[in-house]
């Protein structure tokens, strides 16, 4: 186990572990032993009652955070013609085509989201193998695989974070920045625990919100309650 920090133990040392702090209080809490000498980002991790490894429990998508997450979002967009343009306009980093699958090839890696038309997934299929493990290959589930490529790099410019339950059934999201105001990452929290609740597959059985903590990049988890989504 790695060793920790003297911040970082006094921190820990702030939270009731054998509470689920209300999110208001959570959210306070965060903020006031956030440590770190730079503007850590706020997490949201989630446990669901769900079995991954079957195909009707799956939970994967995204949604547009209302307060966005601090962070300006780099958008490669594949498309061509008119596409393209639209693209361009609504404020794409990256536009283009096979140039940009051989820059991938050769190892270009300098976006964080990637956009691309039906009519171009025959050539970015084939960078399934570079673009898969990093979590980056588009998918219609996450609305970035659409002709609507205005709407998707407007959102994603917007806040738009993708989620997805792992082999264990959490899901970890950022919802915004320890600069954030309260009220915006409780609004933001609502919105994304709102939408898993929404996401429950009709397969998962018993507890659905298993858990639910919170926490700075460099901080401890904060417990959250579940009674949130009620």
């Amino acid at each position: 186990m790695a060793k920790r920090g003297k911040k970082y133990l006094d921190a820990i040392k702030e939270v009731d572990r054998s509470k689920a702090y209300d999110i208001d209080e959570a959210v306070a809490l965060v903020k006031k032993i956030a440590h770190a000498g730079f503007d850590e980002s706020v997490d949201v991790a989630v446990r669901l009652g769900v079995d991954t490894r079957k195909n009707d429990q799956q939970v994967r998508g995204a949604v547009v955070l209302p307060n966005g997450t601090g962070k300006t979002q780099r958008v490669l967009v594949f498309a061509r013609g008119d596409r393209a343009k639209e693209a361009e306009a609504a404020g794409a980093d990256f536009v283009g085509e096979q140039e940009y699958v051989d820059k991938i090839n050769e190892g270009w890696f300098d976006f964080d989201v990637v956009v691309a038309t039906p009519d171009m997934m025959a050539q970015v299929g084939r960078l399934g193998r570079v673009l898969g493990p990093r979590g980056l290959m588009p998918n219609p589930k996450t609305g970035t695989v659409t002709f609507d490529v205005e709407k998707a790099v407007k959102e994603i410019k917007a806040g738009k974070v993708e989620y997805r339950a792992q082999k264990d059934g959490n899901v970890h999201v950022p919802i915004g920045k320890i600069s954030f105001e309260d009220s915006k990452l409780v609004e933001n929290f609502r919105v994304l625990v709102d939408t898993l609740v929404k996401a429950k597959p009709s397969a998962a059985k018993g507890t659905y919100l298993k858990n639910i903590a919170i926490s700075s990049t460099m901080g401890p988890g904060v417990k959250v309650s579940t009674a949130v989504a009620r």
